[in-house]
């Protein structure tokens, strides 16, 4: 299993750069915007976000810039997990409870996330 990237929520843009490319010296390496709709969908928040990585060769950041959804109880927070065989751990899952989210993409794959037994997300990709 490798993680491939964690979550986090920046307000601004401004602040994001400052400290994610400026302090920790981390590459932009994407921006893109996630619609209101899929972040409801996702985390239940309902505004547009936009999604900036940042990272080098070794790990990536997703940073959501928006509002912090700080009384919202699923925020966007997450880490990405690349597991080995995606259907085997999400049926193993499925055996132990735990919740599973799955969002269809245009492209026909889908979105899959799991929650902890604390409500700690995470986005599961297969290798």
């Amino acid at each position: 299993m490798r993680l491939l990237h964690a979550a986090l929520v920046c307000e601004t843009r401004e602040k994001s750069d400052r400290f994610y490319r400026a302090l920790l010296g981390l590459e932009e390496m994407g921006t893109k915007t996630v619609s209101a709709d899929l972040m409801h969908r996702l985390f239940g928040v309902d505004a547009p976000y936009t999604l900036v990585l940042y990272g080098n060769a070794d790990f990536c950041l997703e940073i959501f810039i928006g509002p912090r959804p700080a009384l919202h109880p699923k925020g966007v927070e997450h880490l990405c997990l690349e597991v080995e065989r995606p259907a085997a751990f999400l049926e193993k899952c499925a055996q132990f409870g735990v919740p599973i989210l799955r969002i269809p993409k245009p492209d026909g794959t889908d979105l899959v996330f799991v929650t902890d037994f604390d409500g700690n997300r995470f986005e599961i990709k297969g290798n």
